[in-house]
């Protein structure tokens, strides 16, 4: 199905406690900016995993609370994760990157596993639901996998999670079936195995700092077949404008000198230019083949105009050859 993509889709981890725990207003605040400044209807991408279902409880009470009507708001829900006790001081999954959070979620990809997850997931929001559907993290299911034959097994356990969604969209309870991962040759193997996207979000996958030449090839054929791309986390978790994680993982000077090198040289030719390096990381990442938004999010309700101004941001030529000669680039 074809969407109408706006160039920025809401990222909703802040709701799930990611890095620190925000405090209910602030999220309700968040979200009442997230229409305040965006046009209707505004995309809000979230998952079972984020937070462990807290990102999608929250959603639901402060939109109801807000009172925003369902038609105003399009939910994207990345399945495969579902709620289950908290047994250890904190979450099982992403160590370290979640705060406060009283359960925790366990991978279920499989065509039962994708059905629960749906319908936990609209249960969670209240009074609304997801119609825009995905497997989120096949590329962290398959890299559990402890032998060939269990690769092959869990393989098919995600050809079964796609037949679930795509009943889902044949029985009209779901608009748009996608996928979203952070390793994207996942991605790969499932579109030559024959499942058809109607999207893709490609996360930490192609930035600024990373932007594989083949992966760009991979783009371009999803382009020519008519699948939207987005573009999420852009920023490395933050790290590229001045945060201390990069990619779910805090990282110092000295544990990795190199992504600061990187870091430290790219500033200084923003600095050069007057851009912001939050500006040309989205600026890069939108350029790429086939992407029709970018998914941002912050926790900060007064970062939202200018987090929706980035998503209109544009690199210079001169800007990026100067990226180019610097070896940032190619």
């Amino acid at each position: 199905m074809s969407l109408p993509w706006p160039r920025i889709v809401f990222g909703t981890t802040p709701l799930g406690n990611i890095y620190r725990v925000v405090p209910e207003e602030t999220k309700r605040e968040l979200i009442a900016a997230w229409f305040q400044h965006a046009g209707s209807p505004v995309f809000i991408d979230s998952a079972g995993k984020y937070g462990a279902g807290l990102a999608l409880e929250s959603l639901g009470k402060h939109l109801a609370a807000l009172g925003i009507a369902p038609e105003e708001v399009v939910i994207s829900n990345k399945l495969g994760w579902k709620r289950a006790p908290l047994l250890t001081p904190e979450p099982t999954f992403e160590p370290g990157a979640w705060f406060g959070l009283e359960h925790d979620a366990v991978q279920r990809i499989s065509y039962e596993g994708i059905l629960e997850c749906h319908e936990e997931g609209n249960r969670l929001l209240g009074a609304y639901e997801s119609r825009v559907v995905s497997v989120h993290d096949p590329d962290e299911y398959l890299a559990a996998a402890d032998s060939a034959a269990d690769d092959e097994r869990r393989f098919r356990d995600l050809l079964e999670a796609y037949r679930a969604l795509y009943e889902l969209k044949a029985a009209g309870k779901a608009d748009a079936v996608g996928v979203g991962a952070k390793n994207w040759l996942s991605i790969l193997r499932l579109h030559e195995a024959g499942v058809e996207f109607d999207w893709v979000m490609f996360a930490n996958s192609y930035t600024v700092m990373r932007h594989p030449v083949e992966l760009r090839r991979f783009m371009e054929v999803l382009e020519k077949r008519g699948t939207a791309i987005v573009n999420s986390a852009v920023f490395h978790g933050g790290f590229l404008t001045g945060g201390e994680f990069f990619d779910y993982r805090k990282v110092t000077r000295e544990s990795d000198p190199a992504l600061y090198d990187w870091r430290d040289r790219f500033e200084a030719i923003c600095a050069q230019f007057s851009v912001s390096p939050a500006a040309a990381a989205a600026a890069y990442g939108r350029s790429a083949p086939g992407v029709v938004a970018l998914a941002l999010s912050t926790s900060q309700p007064e970062r939202v105009a200018d987090m929706v101004a980035l998503a209109h941001a544009e690199m210079s030529g001169e800007f990026e050859a100067a990226l180019v000669a610097e070896g940032l680039i190619a």
